[in-house]
């Protein structure tokens, strides 16, 4: 596997991101465990190369941050009811997490995940991140929603920065 020489640390960190959302999205339908999904991801999904389940190499793409990729993956379903009772407070009343289509509430899973467990990743850029991930699904409504969870959960979690914000 080769590393792109021009792939920043935080590009690597949106790619882990982007990755995670679509093995967790993976895991919740499929009902494999987070070490299966990562596992398959690591070894099939992730090729450094371009390759990544394309017949033709692209080597526009950048090679995730793998450890970071699957601390998400699995750091989420370690801690799955806490982040939901989480986002269950965040959301409108009448709104619960399994109310929310599936791929929203990767989403805001991987974003809470993020917040509550690691403080090396500023509260502003976990939110920015997760809303441009939303943005490559959906239009305007999801990002909104994305946004707004994950800013009074991160007010909650982290009040010391969310004046910041």
């Amino acid at each position: 596997m080769t590393e792109k020489p021009n792939a920043s640390a935080a590009q690597r960190r949106s790619a882990a991101r982007f990755a995670a959302i679509q093995a967790l999205y993976q895991a919740e339908l499929s009902q494999d465990s987070a070490g299966t999904v990562v596992r398959e991801y690591s070894e099939f999904r992730l090729d450094g190369d371009g390759i990544r389940d394309l017949d033709e190499p692209n080597d526009n793409l950048i090679d995730p941050d793998r450890g970071f990729f699957a601390d998400l993956v699995q750091g989420v379903e370690a801690r799955r009811v806490d982040i939901d009772g989480l986002i269950d407070a965040a959301l409108e009343k009448g709104w619960s997490t399994k109310r929310l289509e599936t791929v929203v509430r990767c989403i805001m899973r991987a974003g809470t995940y993020e917040l509550m467990m690691r403080e090396d990743v500023p509260m502003k850029v976990v939110i920015s991140e997760y809303v441009d991930v939303a943005h490559s699904f959906f239009d305007e409504t999801e990002p909104k929603l994305v946004n707004a969870v994950l800013d009074r959960i991160g007010k909650t979690l982290r009040p010391n920065e969310a004046g910041k914000v």
